[in-house]
């Protein structure tokens, strides 16, 4: 055709590769842009300056090697956010913190996350996700469709986090918008009306927060299953955070605990439509679903990149990099390197091993991690044993991020198993 322009080599895919200016097209598909680049750029010197790692061997290196790579990010975010809630937010929050605030947050939350305390939220969790499976029949029932995400995706982990910081039911509702106006600006290059948004939503949490907080104090959780209670801790102790790190780090949980689930089970269920054998595998063996959300979270990870920065000058893979570079890590990448997973583009719920990259690596691996897991195994284990046949009813609208991958809308149709 005259005009028309042949595709991309994976060279030149490398090649161009800039992670501030990324095509449309590698928002709908992002893993060619990948498999080049580890082929061809393993260690991509990115033009604003940084790298971007996409084997899964350096992106192991780096998590193991904590004091070499530092998660701190006060001199990165410091050009990005200015002087404004978002700096205040990420610089303060777990995630983006090394030992010592790291260690005494993580040991804060972890000790309401136990296994006996998972365990414990299984009978409510199955009670929700049956519940939110009867009103998607209803809506079948109305309209003969229904969406993945705002019917049930989304609404799983926004009650699971809710109920494990006491927010009332009623006061729930902003609780998703603020999380995806936050996370949205942690976009490689986000806009100001991302910013702008970001800003607005973390002022908002935080005021609304104080008010919880407050309330909490006066009217103390139970310590075993309630993360607020834990976190405002005894005046008297020497673990006690900050109010500032205390009013941060809830909104760190909210964001951390609703999106990559809110993800996992999206990402997933529309991974099953699409590979129609794994569908009909899974609904014949129900008890493959542990090995099905690990090999979702391998697939589709919910969430794609993450950041260091060297502390030193050091070495990855035979690659120089000096102190204080900032380093990008494709989690994404990783997970479908055919180093360690063969086939790696195909879905497959059997693989075994699964050593994925998605909860991280380390001492910075997802503390909520079996929490995720048991939702996602509820969830769309649930769903598959519920309906018999279930199908994409139109083309899924996807959030257009590089850092999480997910969807906005799903519509979909299904029919319930007999």
């Amino acid at each position: 055709m005259i005009g028309s322009q042949a595709p991309a080599t994976p060279l030149q895919l490398a090649q161009a590769f800039d992670l501030r200016a990324l095509p449309a097209h590698f928002y709908e598909n992002p893993y060619p842009t990948y498999h080049a680049l580890r082929e061809h750029a393993p260690v991509k010197q990115l033009p604003g300056g940084g790298v971007f790692l996409t084997r899964y061997a350096d992106l192991v290196a780096v998590y193991r090697d904590a004091k070499a790579f530092t998660s701190d990010k006060k001199a990165e975010f410091g050009p990005k956010y200015g002087a404004s809630p978002l700096f205040e937010h990420h610089t303060t929050s777990l995630v983006f913190n090394d030992p010592p605030l790291h260690t005494r947050v993580r040991k804060l939350i972890a000790g309401a996350l136990t296994q006996r305390a998972i365990a414990g939220m299984e009978p409510s969790l199955s009670a929700l996700v049956d519940s939110l499976l009867d009103g998607i029949e209803t809506k079948i029932a109305a309209t003969s469709q229904f969406d993945l995400i705002e019917d049930f995706a989304s609404a799983i982990p926004i009650e699971v986090i809710g109920n494990l910081l006491g927010v009332p039911h009623a006061e729930r509702d902003p609780l998703r918008g603020w999380s995806l106006a936050i996370l949205s600006a942690l976009e490689p290059a986000p806009s100001a009306e991302l910013l702008a948004n970001g800003n607005r939503a973390v002022s908002e949490f935080v005021a609304y927060l104080k008010g919880l907080v407050a309330h909490r104090r006066a009217h103390p959780g139970d310590l075993e299953h309630d993360v607020l209670t834990r976190l405002i801790g005894e005046e008297s102790s020497a673990e006690r955070l900050s109010e500032v790190e205390l009013l941060q780090n809830c909104i760190f949980i909210l964001n951390a605990g609703h999106e990559t689930t809110t993800n996992l089970i999206g990402n997933g269920i529309v991974a099953l439509t699409r590979f129609p054998d794994q569908q009909a595998k899974l609904r014949a063996q129900p008890d493959l679903i542990a090995s099905a959300i690990e090999e979702f979270l391998r697939f589709e990870s919910s969430n794609q990149l993450g950041n260091r920065s060297a502390a030193r000058d050091c070495v990855i893979g035979d690659t120089p990099i000096s102190a204080g570079t900032s380093i990008t890590l494709c989690i994404a990448a990783a997970n479908r390197d055919p180093a360690v997973f063969a086939n790696p583009d195909a879905l497959d719920i059997t693989r075994d091993p699964n050593r994925h990259l998605a909860f991280g690596f380390g001492i910075h691996q997802c503390v909520g991690l079996s929490l995720a897991r048991l939702e996602g195994r509820i969830a769309v284990g649930r769903f598959v044993q519920r309906f018999s046949q279930f199908a994409l009813a139109a083309t899924p609208t996807l959030g257009g991020r590089a850092r999480f991958r997910g969807f906005t809308r799903v519509p979909m149709v299904a029919r319930r198993s007999t």
